[in-house]
């Protein structure tokens, strides 16, 4: 926006700018028009153009607008010398102060620095992509809400949706061996067994503890172990082995609301599954649309060794298993 010129207040003493006082010459019609939009008297502008004419840069450094060239403004209190051939331009003078703005300095701790160094070297060493899908939790969210008290009595233990997940991830596993491999220099490790890490949020950042052999444990002891490894990741006391060879790892944003993610992978392992809130949405059922509970999940994978197609249906089979929660028993 342009600014107007300085206008003397009637209380103070007038302020008088340092411009040349010539007499009238040419202008062109763009300095004519700016000059008239601005109040300034065009007659006192000393031209810079051929044989004196005003050019619209003359105008616009006395009114402190900058045109083709930026234009430092200067105000004096007494008139200054005219300087030949070279408009003088006009400002205020009060002192510019920076203002201090209140900060926070806060060491990062070690734990951080090597979640920031994992988190770094998964994007520079993995081809990673993500796929999504969406499940209807309509028939799991059944099952906790006739099954939660006993199975709470029976295990002192709430029955929540992790279970279901990693059996689900588990059976989808064995039927897709690539996503729960590594890569070892020149070859591809294909891993038997099934070690799956659950990631916990800590105040100093995540961590994914290791369900050991998730396979052979039932639904009670996956809950009671993501319990007891979740406990100890917020009170600082896991044990580091607790923390490595994991074969794959789950992560579920939707406790904080996240609607959809792209997970980073944790490193050597080339497949993540990231699950999210549950909302309940229209979808179409035998050709009527109805409101059902759904969730999207999120497989980021390393391309390198995983097609596409590949995890396109291993997350097809991880929604088939929560969905049917009568296979997920029998196959995860």
């Amino acid at each position: 926006a342009t600014s107007k010129p300085v206008v003397p207040v009637a209380t103070e003493p007038a302020v008088a700018v340092s411009i040349s006082v010539e007499s009238a010459a040419p202008a062109t019609p763009v300095a004519k028009a700016l000059a008239a939009d601005n109040n300034v008297d065009i007659t006192s502008i000393k031209g810079s153009g051929p044989g004196g004419k005003v050019l619209k840069d003359d105008v616009a450094a006395v009114i402190g607008q900058p045109a083709s060239k930026p234009a430092t403004p200067v105000v004096s209190a007494t008139p200054a010398p005219a300087v030949e051939n070279k408009s003088v331009e006009a400002t205020t003078s009060a002192p510019i102060t920076a203002g201090i703005k209140p900060v926070e300095r806060v060491r990062i701790s070690r734990r951080r620095q090597t979640i920031m160094v994992r988190l770094k070297e998964a994007q520079n060493t993995a081809a990673m992509l993500t796929t999504f899908n969406e499940i209807d939790m309509s028939a799991v969210m059944d099952v906790r809400r006739r099954r939660k008290d006993v199975f709470k009595e029976r295990n002192g233990v709430n029955l929540g949706f992790m279970s279901f997940f990693t059996k689900a991830v588990v059976g989808a596993l064995k039927a897709f061996p690539m996503l729960n491999a590594e890569i070892l220099e020149t070859e591809i490790l294909v891993k038997k067994y099934y070690d799956i890490g659950i990631a916990v949020s800590t105040e100093e950042g995540l961590v994914v503890p290791v369900l050991r052999e998730a396979d052979n444990k039932s639904f009670a002891e996956i809950e009671k172990a993501i319990v007891d490894v979740a406990t100890r990741a917020r009170t600082g006391k896991l044990t580091l082995p607790e923390l490595l060879g994991g074969t794959f790892t789950i992560t579920n944003g939707g406790t904080f609301g996240s609607l959809m993610s792209t997970p980073i992978l944790n490193t050597p392992q080339v497949g993540i599954l990231g699950m999210h809130t549950i909302q309940e949405r229209p979808v179409v059922r035998d050709g009527q649309i109805v409101i059902r509970p759904m969730m999207y999940i999120a497989l980021s994978y390393d391309h390198r060794i995983v097609d596409g197609s590949e995890a396109v249906r291993f997350l097809v089979r991880v929604k088939e298993l929560i969905e049917d929660p009568a296979a997920l028993m029998l196959e995860g």
